[in-house]
């Protein structure tokens, strides 16, 4: 291990499943720290640079750079994916630059396949006509949570891109492991292949943030995805054919907990020592409830 590398070793329920987090720029850790071909999922979400304020980095490079930077990424995350395996790329952009998830889609789109196209929805409103009167809220449905736009040009942004990259594109995926019960119960047995109260979910996934009191203590990152985003995307791949996750933008570590959460091995790469320490610090609560009986304190898919 180079000796600019810091980092810590947490274990799932199992005592034995490590969970690595790593204090290093992702290039320098993907280098050194990961034998080609032997990550099975990779979830995670690079800065957008669209100027978001980091304690550290700077989101405002000019867009040829950035996207430079992009490319160089994706040949070394090209190179940790296993032959079968996904990456879930996060990518949202802002109303004043809504390309740029698709300029980063299209830079990878030399080196991978675009599987799939997933909309992560952070926050919907439904009207009681289009759900056919099926709930006693005249008003209809509001829930989530979002970042409220004041113009007069452009909507509220209430939704991100996960862009599903494999190699070949034509990666199995276990769609009822992340399904929906049916609306309509006389669709089970209707056809050969609905054989239980349990569909594909299909590209939308609603899931809203976790509701907080105080942003800089619960959530001092400007730019993180709920846990229950890669718990979603991990089950979507497979658990049965995922050994080890990787997100190298670990953040404040939601991938780390997704996996401490489903018992999978994983290695995650940080370089800011801020976000690292935070990280760090919710894994082991995580870590110490888990070993406790107790539920976690973050957001998660299952009990």
């Amino acid at each position: 291990m180079s000796s600019s590398l810091e980092m810590q070793t947490f274990h799932c329920r199992d005592g034995h499943t490590r969970i690595t987090v790593v204090l290093s720029d992702c290039m320098e850790g993907m280098s050194s720290l990961v034998k080609p071909e032997s990550v099975d999922v990779i979830v995670t979400s690079p800065p957008y640079n669209i100027g978001v304020s980091y304690s550290t980095y700077d989101d405002t490079i000019d867009r040829a750079t950035y996207l430079e930077f992009i490319s160089s990424w994706a040949d070394l995350a090209r190179q940790c994916l296993s032959p079968h395996g996904s990456l879930f790329l996060n990518m949202g952009g802002k109303p004043t630059d809504p390309w740029i998830p698709w300029e980063v889609a299209q830079v990878i789109r030399g080196k991978m396949k675009l599987q799939n196209v997933i909309h992560w929805i952070k926050a919907i409103s439904i009207d009681h006509d289009s759900i056919g009167g099926r709930t006693p809220l005249r008003e209809g449905l509001s829930v989530g949570h979002y970042k409220p736009v004041n113009s007069n040009r452009f909507v509220n942004d209430c939704h991100e891109y996960v862009f599903h990259f494999t190699k070949t594109g034509r990666v199995p995926l276990d769609r009822l492991a992340v399904g929906v019960p049916y609306q309509d119960k006389s669709n089970i047995g209707r056809w050969q292949s609905a054989t239980q109260d349990l569909r594909c979910r299909g590209n939308t996934w609603f899931i809203p943030y976790e509701t907080i009191q105080n942003r800089q203590r619960e959530r001092p990152h400007p730019a993180t995805f709920p846990v229950r985003l890669p718990e979603m995307c991990i089950k979507l791949h497979g658990l049965d054919r995922c050994k080890l996750v990787m997100d190298p933008f670990l953040g404040l570590g939601n991938t780390a907990l997704a996996c401490l959460n489903l018992g999978k091995e994983f290695i995650g790469f940080e370089m800011d020592r801020n976000y690292y320490e935070d990280a760090k610090s919710r894994i082991s609560s995580a870590e110490s409830a888990a070993c406790a009986g107790q539920p976690s304190l973050f957001d998660t898919l299952e009990p």
